[in-house]
């Protein structure tokens, strides 16, 4: 992503979205490390650590609730699950990013095919569990994926004529 001719919104927009991205990456690899290192019983008592004032306040507390159910509901099998999927996830955002910033051309329909994806899955996953969190995250992503074709097409249009020269 250079910073080659005048520059409007919508490519600082891109560049910020995909710095956004790639945090996330790093977010996930860092996540996923830590779920290699704990057990169920460890994720287990931090919860209920974390949630014991609030739910001897509010015994009904939703949040709190919730959290300490799906806390007691973890197995080893499901950590590895979880570490696995954040490592690939934050693995290939990196990579990707990565690409993307030294405006390596096949990075860019990658980064697309990558983002719909997991835009569809999100999408499923809205069907059965709605949430305010995960609207925002897809329609983050579709905004990021029509930056990322319109930088695209900019960017395969310009390498032509700049080889040409």
């Amino acid at each position: 992503m250079k910073s080659e001719g005048r520059r409007d919104w919508l490519d600082r927009a891109f560049e910020i979205g995909v710095l956004l991205k790639g945090l996330d990456g790093l977010l996930e690899l860092l996540g996923g490390l830590l779920l290699l290192l704990v057990t169920p019983a460890t994720i287990d008592r931090v919860v209920r650590a974390l949630t014991q004032h609030e739910l001897s306040e509010d015994p009904h507390d939703f949040f709190a609730s919730h959290l300490l159910h799906a806390a007691g509901k973890l197995s080893a099998g499901s950590l590895r699950f979880g570490a696995l999927y954040l490592l690939l996830h934050g693995v290939a955002k990196v990579v990707l990013v990565g690409a993307v910033l030294r405006d390596k051309l096949w990075a860019y329909p990658a980064l697309i095919a990558f983002l719909v994806a997991f835009i569809a899955y999100q999408l499923y996953r809205l069907t059965f569990a709605p949430s305010v969190g995960l609207v925002a995250l897809t329609v983050f992503d579709a905004v990021i994926v029509a930056l990322t074709v319109r930088e695209y097409l900019k960017l395969r249009s310009a390498k032509p004529a700049a080889g040409k020269k």
